[in-house]
C-alpha cells in the first residue's frame, strides 16, 4: 500500500469513529475516541464484544465503565481516589465499632461492680439476693457476649471490604502496567523499572538494557492488515517470554518495539542472550495455518547498552536506542552493542530508517 493509501485509510478510520460517536449521541471526548478506535481496530476481542453489546443506545457512564475496564490509564487517579475513600470509610467504621465495644465492656464492668457491691453490703446471703445476683450476672454476660459477637462479625465484614478494595487496586495496578495485546509489561511499567536501575550505583554495574524492533513491520501491516500485525506482535511477545529467564523484565514499549532489562549479566552474556532472541524469531515460521499465508520472514534488530556505560536511566535508553538504529542502518536482523562509532552514526541511521518507514 502506498503512503497516500495508508493516509487515506487513517482518514477513513477517523471519519468512521466520528460518525459512530455522533450516531450514539456521545461527545467527542479523547477517551471516547480512543475507546471506539480500540473497539474497531480488532486488537482486543473482549473490548470489541463489550462495545458491540452496548447496542445503539449508549450513555457516557457506560463508556466510562468500559474505559475503566479496558483503558485504565484514563481513570487511574479516580480509581485510586475512590479506593482510598472506601478504605478510609471502612477504617473509620472499624474504629467506631471498637469504641462502641469498649464502651459496652465498661458498662458490663459497672454492672458487675454494682452487683458485687450489693452483695458485700448484705449482712447475710439470702436466697433471693443470690438469685438476683445470678440473674444480673447472666443477663449482663449474655448481653456482653452477644455484643462482642456482633462487633466481631461487623469487624470481619469491614476487613473483608478492605481486602476487596486492596484486590481491586492490585488488579488496577496490574492492568495499568500491562500491555493489553501481549500481556507483557507496558511502557509505563518499563519507565518505572528503568528508573530504578540506578537506585544503587554499585548494583547498576550489573544491569543491561536491550531494545528490540521488528524489521519492516510497516510492510506487514500494509500487506496483510493491522489484525495480522497485531497477531505477529503477540506471537513475538510469546517467543520472548519463552526464550528469556523469568527474572528478566520484558516490556512492549510501543508499536513494534520491545525492551528487556537484565540483571547480574556481563556484556558478553547479554550479547549472547540478545542474539539468541534474534535467531529464535528468525527461525520461527509465521504462517496462517488456516489459509497458508506466510507473513515472514520476520526478523529483529536489537540494540544493547550496559548500565555501566551510561550515566542514568535516560542516558542508558538513549545509548541502547542509538545501538538499535545502528543495527537498522547496517542492514537489520542483527545485534549492536553501544560503543565506538554507534553514537556518531545515530542521526544518519534514524533519518534513513524513518524515511524508509514513512
Amino acid at each position: 500500500m502506498s503512503g497516500t493509501g495508508h493516509k487515506s485509510a487513517s482518514i477513513d478510520v477517523a471519519a468512521r469513529i466520528s460518525v459512530t460517536l455522533r450516531r450514539l449521541g456521545l461527545p467527542g471526548l479523547p477517551r471516547n475516541y480512543e475507546l471506539v478506535y480500540e473497539a474497531y481496530s480488532g486488537s482486543n476481542a473482549d473490548l470489541q464484544q463489550a462495545f458491540q453489546a452496548l447496542g445503539d443506545t449508549v450513555t457516557q457512564a457506560q463508556m466510562d465503565a468500559l474505559g475503566r475496564r479496558f483503558l485504565v490509564h484514563h481513570h487511574g487517579e479516580g480509581i485510586v481516589a475512590d479506593a482510598q475513600a472506601r478504605i478510609q470509610s471502612n477504617i473509620e467504621e472499624c474504629l467506631a465499632l471498637l469504641r462502641n465495644g469498649q464502651s459496652r465492656l465498661e458498662d458490663y464492668g459497672r454492672v458487675l461492680d454494682k452487683a458485687s457491691g450489693d452483695i458485700a453490703r448484705t449482712d447475710a446471703l439470702k436466697v433471693d439476693i443470690i438469685r438476683n445476683f445470678i440473674e444480673v450476672l447472666t443477663t449482663a454476660t449474655d448481653t456482653s457476649l452477644s455484643d462482642s459477637r456482633g462487633t466481631i462479625k461487623a469487624m470481619v465484614a469491614r476487613s473483608g471490604e478492605i481486602e476487596r478494595v486492596r484486590t481491586e487496586l492490585d488488579d488496577y495496578r496490574r492492568m495499568a502496567h500491562t500491555d493489553v495485546l501481549t500481556q507483557l509489561s507496558n511502557r509505563r511499567a518499563f519507565d518505572d523499572m528503568l528508573a530504578h536501575v540506578y537506585d544503587d550505583p554499585k548494583n547498576a554495574l550489573y544491569f543491561a538494557l536491550v531494545i528490540a524492533d521488528i524489521d519492516h513491520f510497516k510492510r506487514i501491516n500494509d500487506s496483510f492488515g493491522h489484525p495480522v500485525g497485531d497477531r505477529v506482535i503477540k506471537l513475538i511477545g510469546m517467543l520472548f517470554r519463552a526464550a528469556l529467564r523469568k527474572d528478566v523484565f520484558i516490556a512492549r514499549t510501543g508499536g513494534e518495539e520491545f525492551a528487556f532489562i537484565l540483571a547480574g549479566t556481563t556484556a558478553e552474556e547479554t550479547l549472547r542472550i540478545a542474539d539468541r532472541i534474534r535467531t529464535s524469531v528468525e527461525a520461527t515460521p509465521f504462517v496462517n495455518q488456516r489459509t497458508g499465508a506466510n507473513y515472514g520472514p520476520i526478523t529483529l534488530s536489537l540494540g544493547v547498552c550496559m548500565a555501566s556505560d551510561a550515566d542514568n536511566a535516560e542516558d542508558l535508553y538513549r545509548k541502547a536506542d542509538a545501538a538499535l538504529y545502528g543495527s537498522k542502518n547496517r542492514g537489520r536482523n542483527r545485534v549492536t552493542m553501544h560503543g565506538a562509532g554507534v553514537e556518531g552514526a545515530l542521526s544518519d541511521a534514524r533519518a534513513m530508517y524513518r524515511k524508509e518507514s514513512a
